[in-house]
């Protein structure tokens, strides 16, 4: 008997660092609808729907502007609203989360897929990084009109700078973050469930120490033996980052958005590799 020329060979051999983008090419149309299906299906039984995505960060921004701002005096910058100064750390911060807390549960979410059909298994929570960022372009949006209200209406001495040129790669090192630290927890739940439970919880502790609702500067003033724990974080240069390029505020450290960039890609290659080796025996174990 002849010997068969298979097209396509499945097995659970293969290199840890395994991008594949051939087979991904090959599942696209996957891709899109697992896009389309958490876009429409996120809200589609809610009154409001998508207006989900523009109320949350404004109800957020306005508690922290009346909280933080208001009530604690948490300078934001000279001539800097203290609403437009949130929003633009929540918009930030949202699409990390949301990536995060998204491909967190990969495994256990879609076990019944998993155990019935092949393809790809990355395409699942790189779906979620993507259809996220029609979410963060909302959000985003609704900053920029803010932006121009306080500009024009009210007189805000707030200004863009060259650094804008570099959202495209700020955007790029949320979706790495949220996508390696997210395939290492999914992947650790398959064995470890109290980690589900721990995911939000410690989304919102991580909120705290990535200067989303404070400049790292009064950080750094207040708490000088602990602003470690915030210069190191790469959220929270992301997050200083795009209120520089957008606000004008505090100063741009070249150093430490090289030192973000080199981080996103070490944890997005070590969640692919702890991915790769799961996804060969998570199903005996989930």
């Amino acid at each position: 008997m002849k010997d068969e020329n298979w097209l396509y060979t499945i097995s659970s051999k293969h290199k840890l660092i395994n991008l594949n983008f051939k087979e991904i090419w090959r599942y696209r149309d996957l891709l899109l609808l697992f896009v389309k299906r958490d876009i429409v299906t996120l809200y589609k039984q809610t009154i409001l729907g998508p207006l989900w995505y523009v109320i949350q960060p404004l109800f957020t921004s306005v508690i922290f502007t009346l909280i933080f701002n208001n009530l604690a005096n948490i300078p934001t910058g000279d001539g800097v609203p203290a609403f437009l100064f949130n929003l633009a750390g929540i918009t930030s911060w949202n699409y990390f989360k949301e990536c995060l807390t998204g491909t967190s549960s990969t495994f256990t979410k879609n076990q019944n897929i998993f155990g019935k059909v092949y393809f790809p298994r990355v395409i699942m929570p790189m779906s979620i990084v993507v259809s996220n960022l029609l979410k963060f372009g909302i959000q985003l949006l609704v900053f920029i009109v803010f932006y121009l209200y306080f500009v024009f209406v009210k007189g805000a001495n707030v200004l863009p700078n060259i650094n804008l040129l570099l959202l495209p790669l700020i955007v790029l090192v949320m979706a790495l973050l949220g996508l390696g630290f997210g395939m290492l927890i999914s992947s650790m739940t398959t064995k470890y469930k109290d980690l589900t439970f721990l995911v939000q919880f410690g989304v919102q502790l991580l909120m705290y120490g990535s200067a989303v609702m404070y400049p790292l500067s009064y950080f750094e003033e207040k708490l000088p033996n602990y602003s470690w724990l915030v210069e190191y974080n790469p959220i929270a240069i992301v997050v200083e980052t795009f209120r520089n390029m957008t606000l004008g505020v505090d100063s741009f450290y070249l150093d430490k958005f090289i030192y973000a960039v080199v981080f996103s890609i070490l944890i997005f290659l070590l969640g692919l590799v702890v991915f790769n080796k799961t996804e060969k025996s998570f199903i005996d174990t989930v």
